[in-house]
């Protein structure tokens, strides 16, 4: 009997083992480009254009005196709906560069403006036409909805 109970316990352990690097192994493979266009993602990416970096100290610069569209993602490092809506607002930096203005603003670095602006789910996507929110979402959205609330002010 007693040998059962050791069995029983390694082979516990070998699965929660087991289980750890298989979690580790797929959300690392995400991160790594593979395969034979590898280098052409990489080099994609590189030309890309990335959201600006708001902070408490440049939003009136870079949004509130900003004279068009601008979509800024409130957002926190530790949420999981935030990190999943980054690769969307990578998207639409390059999908509107020259013609919107795509940024990003940590709360929990820069608790003002998200105060000044209710924030109190993330991630929230407001919507600034020349300086004056225009429109929310708040909740992961699909990137067509995005894009076509932005091309809407875009008019």
């Amino acid at each position: 009997m007693q040998l059962r109970v050791r069995v029983g316990l390694l082979l516990a352990i070998l699965l929660i083992v087991v289980s750890f690097l298989a979690i580790n192994i797929y959300t690392s493979y995400g991160s790594k480009s593979s395969g034979a266009n590898s280098g052409q993602e990489k080099g994609d990416k590189e030309s890309m254009a990335h959201p600006i970096t708001l902070t408490d100290a440049n939003f009136e610069a870079e949004i509130t005196n900003y004279k068009g569209v601008a979509l800024v993602d409130f957002w926190a490092e530790w949420c999981g709906p935030c990190r999943m809506m980054a690769p969307t607002v990578d998207e639409l930096a390059s999908d509107f560069q020259g013609r919107a203005k795509i940024a990003k603003l940590n709360v929990d670095d820069n608790g003002e403006i998200a105060a000044a602006f209710g924030i109190m789910s993330i991630p929230t996507l407001i919507i600034f036409k020349d300086g004056q929110p225009v429109d929310k979402l708040i909740g992961v959205q699909p990137k067509a909805e995005l894009s076509r609330r932005i091309e809407r002010w875009l008019r």
